[in-house]
């Protein structure tokens, strides 16, 4: 099993006649993702890569049947898309653009959570569950179907820890980019409980970063609710105070968010603590997971 996407997950690709948006569809139907249909303003009537292009969210939802969509669009262009999205039934939203602006977030995080529709982003890499589908941009290449489930901060890092899986035979049951902005969509708390309620993930690694809140407000869901393994990883133990580093939410303001205070939450919830990526092969070992 996998959480979020599966086999019966059918996505549109909104922003899907530009540059970005028609490459990454390609790549999705390579990996067997079921893309239904694109939106692009004035575009309707059009095709890429053999989907058909329609002119409002509505109207693909009308003809397809689309359940999920994955956004290619301009940050600029972001929240008006995301509300259309929401309003024509869609209910798992990826959202990869980055450099939105964070009232415009606030307001699509409100709006998500209110009518029931599960976001992730901005500034995330997307889903992917190995052997079933992708929605985003991560390269198919390094995962391989298993039970251990991923959540990311860092899109490349979250590439990292399951190509180390991957090289050691253990297989990921999905794979999560949450967003690595100073808000974002939905919190790390909210994905770990869709991993503790699927049958088909044993356990899961946090990949984190210095910043923010999210590992440290995790760790109080993990002590409380989650009956399986945990590792987490934090980026960034030499970043330097008020720095950001990479991501827009990857910045340690006064005492709030450092790698040491992250640590100390995640050990006192039972989380495994890994000091180095490559770690989690020996993690993966004493679990024996697959």
């Amino acid at each position: 099993m996998s959480i979020l996407i599966d086999d019966s997950t059918r996505v549109i690709v909104q922003g899907i006649t530009g540059r970005i948006g028609s490459a990454q569809t390609q790549w999705m139907l390579a990996y067997g993702t079921k893309v239904v249909g694109g939106v692009t303003p004035g575009k309707g009537g059009a095709t890429v890569e053999g989907v058909p292009v329609f002119d409002s969210v509505a109207e693909v939802v009308k003809e397809t049947g689309a359940n999920a969509s994955v956004f290619f669009v301009p940050a600029a262009s972001v929240l008006d898309a995301f509300l259309e999205t929401i309003d024509a039934g869609i209910k798992l939203i990826v959202v990869v653009p980055e450099h939105i602006p964070v009232k415009d977030v606030l307001k699509m995080r409100s709006y998500a959570i209110e009518k029931g529709v599960f976001a992730l982003g901005p500034t995330t890499p997307g889903i992917l569950a190995p052997g079933k589908g992708k929605m985003g941009i991560m390269p198919a290449s390094l995962f391989a179907p298993g039970r251990v489930g991923i959540i990311s901060r860092s899109g490349t890092l979250s590439y990292e820890f399951a190509g180390i899986l991957s090289e050691n035979n253990v297989g990921q049951s999905t794979v999560v980019g949450m967003g690595a902005d100073p808000v974002v969509l939905r919190n790390l708390a909210d994905i770990l409980e869709l991993f503790e309620e699927d049958e088909g993930t044993d356990a899961v690694i946090v990949v984190g970063e210095v910043g923010g809140e999210q590992e440290e407000k995790a760790a109080g869901f993990i002590s409380r609710r989650m009956s399986k393994p945990v590792a987490a990883y934090i980026a960034g133990r030499y970043s330097p105070q008020g720095k950001r580093m990479g991501h827009a939410g990857a910045i340690v303001r006064g005492s709030s968010g450092t790698v040491a205070g992250k640590h100390e939450a995640l050990s006192s919830a039972g989380v495994e603590v890994l000091e180095s990526p490559i770690h989690v092969a020996r993690w993966a070992k004493k679990y024996k997971l697959r």
